[in-house]
């Protein structure tokens, strides 16, 4: 098969031929129809993520889509012939989605959705796992709650405003103004964040109450402003880049909460891989009811244009994920 290889941080993939993997005890070989490309990937590719305890040479790509060829010992939910989709490698020693076939752990994939294509299918994986562990696992999102999405129309927040809408929330999302028909045809609220400070969105869209629900999708100074958006006594904020230094004086004079997310955990401990199945099943439900629909980017990149793809991301070019067909 074809693989993408990296061989050492901050150089080019190289194109290599190599062995098919074969599917162990509990594995499913899966014919590879597209790989999107996250932040993370590219952080890996420079070395600027430890976390993801990359061990290299290494096949990257975390999210793939494509066809199952065989199953290995003790596989009962799926057959060759199968179209699936899951968050799967690319991390630790674990081969990613930047190839032609992939041995990956079953409980991680989950049926791809009828309505959508390999790769709307495949760019769904890590955003959507990642927005439903903070609102739905950590947050426990309900109707009567408001929900405030920081980054709305990036990868994972277009994710979360959607689930958000979907469980019946009153659903708001910091922007920029020129894609603030984005997050309105999803049913939300933009707010711009340019021009508003924190104290003042919160006032003028909660009468100074603050958020029940705040997902942080961006970092850094975001985070700051979260804490200081949530509601009091009973608000919570959640976040996939809580890892800077901040106060938590203003969570913590609301009597506010904090979660952090780690969606690649259950990747790297080899731990409750089961559960990104269960919620990419919830996935599927969500986009067959046509309640969840991913923006990916019309650009079509292949194994051999991936260059092109990764400077699209880094230049920040592209509208919608990037998703590479195999």
């Amino acid at each position: 098969m074809k693989a993408l290889v990296l061989k050492a941080f901050n150089t080019p993939y190289e194109l290599q031929e190599l062995n098919k993997p074969i599917a162990g005890k509990g594995q499913v070989l899966v014919k590879i129809k597209a790989s999107a490309i996250n932040p993370l990937d590219l952080k890996i590719k420079s070395g600027q993520a430890g976390h993801a305890q990359i061990q290299l040479p290494a096949i990257l790509g975390v999210d793939l889509a494509g066809i199952v060829q065989t199953v290995g010992e003790g596989v009962t939910q799926f057959k060759p012939g199968d179209e699936v989709y899951g968050m799967t490698g690319g991390v630790s020693d674990l081969p990613g989605s930047l190839s032609e076939y992939a041995a990956v752990d079953a409980d991680l994939l989950a049926f791809k959705p009828v309505n959508l294509s390999f790769k709307e299918a495949a760019s769904l994986p890590l955003a959507f796992i990642t927005a439903w562990e903070g609102l739905a696992d950590r947050a426990n999102i309900s109707p009567d709650k408001t929900v405030l999405i920081h980054g709305g129309a990036g990868g994972v927040g277009h994710i979360a405003v959607q689930i958000a809408v979907a469980k019946g929330a009153k659903v708001y999302s910091t922007v920029d103004p020129d894609k603030n028909q984005i997050i309105e045809q999803y049913g939300a609220v933009p707010i711009d964040y340019k021009n508003l400070s924190a104290e003042a969105y919160v006032d003028l869209y909660t009468d100074g109450d603050g958020f029940d629900i705040i997902l942080d999708t961006v970092g850094g100074s975001v985070l700051d402003d979260s804490f200081k958006a949530s509601k009091r006594y009973t608000g919570h904020v959640l976040s996939m880049l809580g890892w800077g230094t901040h106060s938590l004086a203003p969570l913590s004079f609301r009597g506010a909460t904090y979660s952090g997310i780690f969606t690649l955990y259950p990747l790297l401990s080899g731990k409750n891989r089961a559960h990104h199945g269960a919620v990419l099943q919830e996935a599927t439900k969500l986009a067959e009811a046509g309640k969840l629909k991913p923006l990916v980017d019309s650009h079509h990149y292949t194994l051999n244009t991936v260059t092109n793809a990764y400077e699209a991301m880094e230049q920040r070019t592209n509208t919608g994920k990037v998703v590479i067909s195999i």
